[in-house]
């Protein structure tokens, strides 16, 4: 079935070392049994996957029992080709970690996941706010207006991550504060990065741009500057993300292939992000709060107000949620429970909500 989609890829020529990556993968071969609960590598842009798996392969492989499929790369870089491939891998349970390919791949990734659910929550994380002041004139810069314009009722909620002031054109706060969304700037998500994690543990996707990395990091992107994250930061914005069972799917976009110099000493740094992510997704607990087995209930009462603020703990993780007090539909009831930090919790019990959470409750009708 996916052989239509599907480059294969040619056979190692030697055997790799035990315990690598290049041991530990299966090539899909068109024979493959595809098990639910896998991830799978697929290449969107085959320059950048193949680049990235020779950094890739020779990296140690301590994830024992974790079965990872090398997809190859697809045949053609169009969103409307793509999306049904990556929406029959999502229907077969699969994670896909997504390499390279246009920023408007990301409208690909969105749109294969609506069949399985509506309502999506979006993470993105770059140096700027991809939209247009006008919004509705989108550019290959400007990838998220697509989603936005053509698909805003479908969007439950938008998460931005490392957009730098001087890079945003100014009214694009306010309105992302106007409709809910949440976004950190670069220098407060650098401040205290554990902070970050309930926002990428709310995602269902997330979208990695590299140039969200300082351009000494990552020499191959598209739009280059020299600041941003540090590579040790961004893997473990990558670790954090694949620890969420929400998480269905994630991209990796913004690498440019017209340096063949810049983009070998990018391939390593894109590999240690992709190592991360999947050590990530191998330490998942299976925590995902589809009801709350398996949670500590602490009630907060706050003063003058008639509403409890219900916090959830997990017993197996120590992460951390937040129960939305009013009722919500079914196709919200997912949603319900908003990802927060032990900190915020810690405010709450002073009497203090985190205006994070405040409009968190806004977006529930």
């Amino acid at each position: 079935m996916l052989e239509n989609w599907l480059q294969p890829l040619p056979p190692a020529e030697n055997p790799w070392p035990a315990n690598t990556w290049g041991e530990a993968v299966t090539p899909y071969s068109g024979k493959a049994s595809l098990k639910a609960k896998q991830v799978v590598l697929l290449g969107l842009d085959a320059t950048v996957a193949d680049a990235l798996r020779e950094a890739l392969y020779p990296l140690a492989w301590p994830f024992s029992d974790l079965r990872l499929t090398d997809l190859g790369n697809v045949r053609k870089q169009q969103p409307e080709f793509v999306i049904p491939l990556i929406r029959e891998l999502l229907d077969s349970q699969l994670f896909p970690i997504l390499i390279g390919g246009k920023p408007d791949m990301v409208y690909a990734q969105f749109q294969s996941f609506l069949t399985l659910r509506d309502q999506v929550s979006l993470v993105v994380v770059d140096e700027r706010v991809p939209l247009h002041p006008e919004r509705k004139r989108a550019t290959q810069d400007h990838y998220l207006n697509t989603i936005l314009h053509n698909r805003r009722e479908s969007l439950f909620h938008l998460g931005l991550i490392g957009p730098q002031a001087h890079f945003t054109d100014p009214d694009l706060f306010p309105w992302l504060a106007e409709q809910n969304f949440e976004y950190l700037r670069l220098g407060k998500a650098r401040q205290d990065l554990p902070e970050v994690e309930p926002l990428l543990r709310d995602a269902d996707l997330i979208s990695f741009h590299l140039d969200a990395l300082k351009r000494s990091e990552a020499p191959a992107q598209l739009n280059p500057s020299p600041s941003g994250f540090f590579l040790e930061e961004a893997a473990q914005l990558c670790r954090y993300a694949g620890m969420s069972d929400k998480l269905r799917s994630f991209g990796f976009y913004g690498i440019d292939t017209a340096s063949k110099q810049r983009l070998a000493a990018t391939a390593p740094v894109l590999a240690q992000l992709v190592w991360y992510l999947t050590e990530g997704y191998y330490q998942r607990k299976g925590d995902y709060p589809a009801n709350n087995k398996g949670l500590t209930e602490y009630i907060v009462d706050l003063k003058g107000h008639d509403n409890k603020l219900v916090f959830w703990k997990s017993n197996k993780s120590g992460r951390w949620w937040l129960q939305v007090p009013a009722k919500t539909s079914r196709k919200l009831a997912r949603h319900r429970l908003i990802p927060c930090s032990y900190e915020d919790y810690k405010m709450a019990c002073q009497e203090e909500v985190p205006d994070r959470l405040l409009n968190a409750f806004k977006r529930f009708p």
